[in-house]
């Protein structure tokens, strides 16, 4: 099992950028494939971004995409989301997770899950 901790999140106005870290722990070794969702007030969890463990290869959402940067430093188990150009649309929980599955983009998918960072985007 992987123990992941999500930080970074906060306030920012339209516009701006946070960055994202969700640091992993526990069986590193394992780990895959890592991605971030979201989830805003009364909708469903939704995938924002993944990426290959090894190779570095991205995988976005449409709405994120030209904005928001996914990356990883293998060494610290860390994965990033910087995100820039927020809206308040952008304004949710964001987590990140493990996963086995290149490609996967739903929640049932995803096995590890941290306990999420809150991302307020004020217009």
């Amino acid at each position: 099992q992987v123990q992941l901790v999500e930080s970074g999140g906060g306030l920012v106005q339209a516009g701006g950028s946070l960055r994202l870290s969700c640091a992993a722990s526990g069986r590193t070794g394992s780990i895959i494939i890592m991605g971030w969702f979201r989830q805003a007030p009364g909708k469903e969890r939704e995938f924002v971004a993944s990426i290959n463990w090894s190779f570095g290869v991205p995988d976005y959402v449409d709405s994120v995409k030209g904005r928001f940067t996914i990356s990883r430093d293998t060494a610290k188990n860390t994965v990033y989301l910087q995100m820039n150009s927020l809206k308040p649309e952008d304004t949710a929980v964001y987590y990140c997770a493990t996963t086995k599955f290149w490609g996967a983009r739903t929640q049932n998918e995803y096995t590890d899950w941290g306990q999420g960072t809150q991302v307020t985007v004020a217009s």
